[in-house]
Order: structure tokens, then C-alpha cells, then sequence
């Protein structure tokens, strides 16, 4: 099965309201013939995206291929929420690598919210960056231990930007009855994916890369120079940078033995008016505890923005929005008869840890991925590190490749049953 067409067409974005409230950028046309460059970047995320900034802004010739179009995948899907830190918490980090190693994934994870917010008011002041993320737990026993862990990252990380709250003090910002408290994080905060996307993608443009669309790569051959090909073109170049996280499929194995795809879904209400204010008056983004997550924000133009709801396998369930709307109404009933505008789906990629998979595959082949649910500042970051390592100044991109990476159990051929059945056991866990 295909995972680039199986969900979508062929060079067309998906009917998300993200796609319907920015104007595209011009097609960039597909690459063609015997093509030479510094670097080639497989991929137009975020990862991709912010690699060819970077790389064009410090001097290098920049070849990106993309087998649909920009932002067509996770980045120009996903919930737009820019979380602080890394996927997997501090206390986790510093159990599985050291209190010194867990400091440096730490800095690395705030510069990447700091870095995306400069960028998007930058790139794409339109994407609309805005301050704020809450974490709500939906189980009480859930909030001492979410209160203790606020005060480890205001005493041991300094990070004074986190205040815990109660009960009230949650529903005071999100009027639900669904949570029992949880801590508001005001250095991370929530955009427009696609507009940023965009943004990145005519920043680099402007820099100096060559973007191709529709230009999906079919062999990628190793050597002191590396030879990529896709259907219509052969580039040579000296390093290459995998940037495909959840729309991979098998095209490099050494990668999807370590990262595969997830399906998440989003709704987008009609515009609330009056209503909008009033169930989320501080104009936060929220993620909950359960291992399924529900997230959800407001859009600019007032629409509740709710993603939740799992699947299986890679196919979209053929009602999407009955998927996402269900646990949207458990949560905010007040929404029973909103109209629901849009509703689509995505694919991500993840680990077994839930931390991203940065690898190098041979002497000049990077690889960035498996950013888990957490990739937008850290995917922009990646890009940037990457750029780094092609320079020469590889340290910073060995840090998050330092960090163990499991492959998944029966490696291709058995990861996704047996993520079905965890998955299974962890949303009944939810329910009940």
C-alpha cells in the first residue's frame, strides 16, 4: 500500500481548513534530468524546510525533492501546537541518559520553541503564533504528579514561565468538566501549521534552494557522492538529508525499521462567535494525559480545532469527522450541534520511545524523524542541526542522535499489528 496516494491525491492538499484559510504557494516544478548538488533534502516538512534555509542561507546549493507538494504531510496537518521541552519528560530523560544529557536535551528543546516563534514572526507573520499551552489531566491522581513536576522545571531548569493549576484555575482558561487540573505553559504556544510552512518554504527560496514538487525520490545510491533518482531526474550531490517522518514508507529501511506511521485526525467547528471566547477565554492551546491525546485550540477565525480519535492500519476511517467529533463532545457538550466544517487526516511518525530518531546512515546521509507528535518546533530545529553537521559541526546533531532508538519488535513486517494491540490496550486503559 502507498502511503503518499492511499489517503490523498496526487498533488493536491487535503480539505483541511488550514489549507482552505492560506493561499498556496506556486507550484515549483518537478525536477528533470542530470542535476548537481551541494545537498540534497528528501522532503518538504518542516525538517526539509528549515535544512534548506539554513543551508542556503550559509552558502550551499540546495536541491529539495518532494514527491507532493510543500507541507503536504504532517506539517501542513497537524494541531499547530508548539510545545516547550522534549516528547518524553525531564524526569524520563534524565532516568534513561543523565541529569548533564537530559540538560542539553532540554536547552535544545527551548531553543527550538524560540527559534520556531522568531522564524514564524519572520517567515509567516500570518501563521499568527500565539502564547499559551495547557496541559489538563482527566484523571485527579494525575495532578500532584503534574504539580511536582512544575516545580522541577521552575527549581532544577529555571523555566518561570509554568505555573501549575487546580481545578478551578483550569476551568477557569478551559470550560470543561473532562479535567481535574494540570499546569498552563506560557513560552510554548500555538500557529497555523501550514502558514508556517509556507513561510519556511519562500524563505528558502528566497535564500537561493531549488524546490521540486512531485519529484518523489525511487532509489537513493550511498558513495562519496551520493546519487539520488526519482522517476524523471538523477542528482548528485555530496550529503543528503532524510526528511520524510511519517510519509517514508519503505523507501530507506534503516529508517522505518525505527519510525513508523500513525494515523490522527482533526475537526474544525464553524466559526463560534461568542461562544469561542467563552470555552477557551485566554485563547490557549490544550493537550490532555490520556496516551490517546486529545489537543485542541481556536483558529483564528474563532472554529474549535479538535484532534483526537485513533486508527489503525494506514488507511483513513471514511468518516472522519464522527471520528474526532465524539471525544470533542465528551469534552465540551456545549458543542453537541456546532456544524462541522472540515475534518481530515494525517500521518505521522514515531518511535518506540517517543523520542526523534536522528541518525547517520552512511559518512554524508543524515537522517531526522519520528518527531512523535511533538515535531513542530522540534522538526524546525532539526533543520538547523542538520544544516550543522553538513558544515562540519556535528555536535549538536550527535547529541539527539546519542539518544537510544529502539527499533520496533519484528522490525517492518510486524510493527504495525503489534502497535495495534498496544494501542488498543492503552485507549481502553483511557476509557476506562
Amino acid at each position: 500500500m502507498d502511503i503518499l496516494t492511499v489517503n490523498d491525491r496526487p498533488g493536491r492538499y487535503p480539505s483541511s481548513v488550514y489549507a482552505a484559510s492560506t493561499e498556496a504557494l506556486a507550484p515549483c516544478p518537478p525536477a528533470t534530468g542530470d542535476l548537481r548538488a551541494d545537498v540534497v533534502v528528501i522532503g518538504s516538512g518542516y525538517t526539509g524546510l528549515s535544512a534548506a534555509l539554513h543551508m542556503a542561507e550559509a552558502g550551499l546549493d540546495v536541491c529539495v525533492l518532494e514527491a507532493q507538494r510543500i507541507g503536504f504531510g504532517a506539517s501542513g496537518r497537524n494541531g499547530g501546537q508548539v510545545g516547550t521541552g522534549q516528547r518524553l519528560d525531564q524526569d524520563a530523560l534524565e532516568a534513561m541518559l543523565g541529569k548533564p544529557r537530559a540538560r542539553d536535551l532540554w536547552d535544545l528543546a527551548q531553543e527550538a520553541v524560540e527559534m520556531t516563534k522568531t522564524l514564524a514572526v519572520k517567515h509567516a507573520p500570518d501563521a499568527g503564533f500565539t502564547p499559551g499551552v495547557i496541559h489538563a489531566d482527566h484523571r485527579a491522581r494525575f495532578v500532584d504528579e503534574s504539580h511536582a513536576y512544575v516545580r522541577k522545571l521552575q527549581e532544577d531548569y529555571g523555566h518561570d514561565q509554568i505555573r501549575a493549576l487546580d481545578r478551578d484555575a483550569l476551568r477557569a482558561l478551559c470550560a470543561s468538566d473532562a479535567y481535574h487540573g494540570g499546569y498552563i505553559d506560557m513560552a510554548a504556544g500555538h500557529l497555523h501549521p501550514l502558514a508556517y510552512a509556507f513561510g519556511l518554504a519562500r524563505a528558502a527560496l528566497a535564500a537561493g534552494a531549488r524546490i521540486h514538487e512531485t519529484s518523489r525520490v525511487i532509489r537513493v545510491t550511498d558513495g562519496p557522492t551520493v546519487v539520488v533518482d526519482t522517476e524523471s531526474a538523477r542528482i548528485r550531490a555530496d550529503h543528503v538529508l532524510w526528511a520524510a517522518n511519517g510519509y517514508l514508507g519503505q523507501a530507506e529501511p534503516r529508517i522505518a525499521t525505527r519510525v513508523m506511521p500513525i494515523n490522527n485526525f482533526i475537526v474544525a467547528t464553524k466559526p463560534l462567535g461568542d461562544l469561542a471566547a467563552s470555552i477557551l477565554p485566554g485563547n490557549n492551546a490544550v493537550a490532555d494525559s490520556k496516551f490517546v491525546i486529545n489537543y485542541f485550540r481556536l483558529s483564528q477565525e474563532g472554529r474549535m480545532l479538535f484532534g483526537g480519535g485513533e486508527s489503525y492500519g494506514y488507511r483513513f476511517p471514511r468518516d472522519i469527522a464522527s471520528k474526532a467529533r465524539k471525544p470533542m463532545v465528551e469534552i465540551f457538550p456545549q458543542l453537541a450541534d456546532a456544524r462541522i466544517d472540515y475534518a481530515w487526516g494525517g500521518t505521522l511518525g514515531i518511535t518506540m520511545n517517543r523520542m526523534p530518531h536522528f541518525a547517520r546512515l552512511g559518512q554524508n546521509v543524515l537522517s531526522a524523524s519520528g518527531f512523535s507528535g511533538h515535531g513542530v518546533a522540534m522538526a524546525t530545529l532539526a533543520g538547523r542541526l542538520a544544516s550543522e553537521a553538513v558544515a562540519g559541526q556535528a555536535g549538536r546533531f550527535d547529541i539527539m542522535a546519542e539518544v537510544p532508538s529502539p527499533g520496533f519488535p519484528g522490525g517492518m513486517a510486524l510493527r504495525t499489528p503489534l502497535l495495534i494491540a498496544g494501542m488498543l490496550w492503552f485507549s481502553l486503559r483511557d476509557r476506562l
